[in-house]
């Protein structure tokens, strides 16, 4: 993550996160936290970052998503030149 943005504010959210564990937990935290437009929009991104590392096509992740091809690609900037999180996430090597 940029140094930037790195701080002991966001180190403490993150760490919150990673005291989570359970999918009911996080329904719990993310919902307290986000509103649902922000959780809709996090969980559209990792579902084009998922469909992009099997190989699908924008029309289709357009289709199925109905992300932009503007957040496509730049999930997909991520997912080649970004600092691997979603590899990470999708259990993928980095």
């Amino acid at each position: 993550m940029s140094d930037k943005i790195r701080d002991k504010k966001l180190d403490d959210l993150f760490e919150a996160i990673l005291r989570l564990s359970t999918v009911d937990d996080c329904y719990n935290f993310f919902e307290d936290l986000c509103t649902i437009p922000e959780l809709l929009a996090m969980e559209q991104r990792f579902q084009v970052a998922k469909m992009l590392s099997e190989g699908h096509v924008y029309s289709d992740i357009v289709k199925e998503t109905g992300a932009s091809t503007a957040t496509i690609s730049r999930v997909n900037k991520c997912l080649h030149y970004g600092m691997d999180g979603y590899k990470k996430a999708l259990g993928q090597k980095p």
